[in-house]
């Protein structure tokens, strides 16, 4: 997209509530809002329903909050990228600073309400988080090191512990333990999306591991991310958020999900290329669905423990 096409939109289209929405990147804050739920919930202890309903909804706008932070300071990576060069600021919908107010404003409000509306312990972890994912990965490892999503995905892996910290005041080995589960599942998720999105990166650029060491060493960190991913998410059944029910869906879903992994592990650029890759597409996509997966097995062994039929 050139510039004088962003000029001519940015004359002619006018935002709406859409454009503001995709600002806080709803699909990000989906996850989020379910992972903090599940943590919220996993949690020993007891919260008033408008309280678990309030936390949960300051947690969504901090991660909204952060999405637009994130779409202000990458908005020239953005522009050269065909994945999101028709986010709203790129697009020319919205004005960069306008979407910087926008994120400044609603990440003090979050912070403050959920402070108010639970402990100050969960409104200081959202504090950080949306620091993390602002300042330590958008400002600074994104563009400085391929290591850049392996670190940066602690912003993503931080919402369980804060729906944790809402009941509990504090954080667990459980609730560290869920921390874990994104962070190791965060990588292979995003390597996989790199290798089919082909020079995107490269032509932004943007240090992804693909870019700097080449898709032969992704594959391998991939593979490698896995295993390390599937030791844990096992080892979690047999703590206190898991239980059968979570054990039998961590071995399930561990297994596709190892398959995937060595498919992708085997093939050269030859073999990806010539089937537009498409193994790499459905491990990205099997990667969703294990994560909410995962996760809805830790729910629904916390909500069954009530009636004796989850926990071990």
């Amino acid at each position: 997209m050139s510039d004088t096409y962003i000029d001519i939109e940015k004359e002619s289209g006018e935002a709406g509530f859409g454009d503001y929405f995709a600002l806080l990147k709803p699909r990000v804050m989906s996850l989020v809002v379910f992972t903090a739920a599940v943590g919220l919930l996993a949690a020993p202890g007891h919260v008033h329903p408008f309280v678990a309903f309030s936390a949960i909804l300051f947690i969504a706008v901090g991660g909204g909050a952060s999405g637009a932070l994130n779409m202000w300071l990458d908005a020239d990576i953005d522009r050269l990228m065909n994945r999101t060069r028709s986010r709203p600021i790129p697009a020319g919908k919205i004005e960069a600073e306008e979407a910087m107010a926008l994120g400044v404003a609603l990440s003090g409000f979050s912070v403050v309400m959920l402070g108010l509306a639970s402990n100050w312990f969960s409104a200081g972890l959202l504090a950080f988080t949306i620091f993390f994912y602002v300042v330590v990965y958008t400002m600074w490892l994104k563009r400085w090191t391929p290591q850049n999503i392996v670190i940066g995905g602690a912003a993503g892996a931080f919402p369980p512990m804060i729906g944790w910290a809402v009941v509990t005041g504090g954080i667990s080995v459980e609730s560290l333990l869920m921390f874990t589960l994104i962070f190791m599942w965060t990588p292979p998720h995003f390597w996989a999306l790199c290798l089919f999105m082909k020079s995107d990166y490269k032509n932004a650029g943007v240090p992804m591991l693909h870019v700097t060491h080449g898709r032969r060493a992704t594959r391998n960190h991939i593979f490698v991310y896995t295993i390390l991913l599937v030791l844990i998410s096992v080892g979690v059944a047999f703590t206190n958020v898991g239980g059968p029910i979570y054990l039998i869906t961590a071995l399930v879903l561990n297994a596709f999900f190892l398959e995937g992994a060595v498919a992708i592990w085997c093939r050269d650029e030859q073999q990806a290329s010539l089937d537009s890759y498409k193994r790499e597409k459905a491990f990205f996509k099997l990667s969703l669905l294990y994560l909410f997966l995962i996760f809805g097995a830790i729910l629904a062994e916390a909500v069954l423990v009530p009636y004796g039929l989850g926990g071990w």
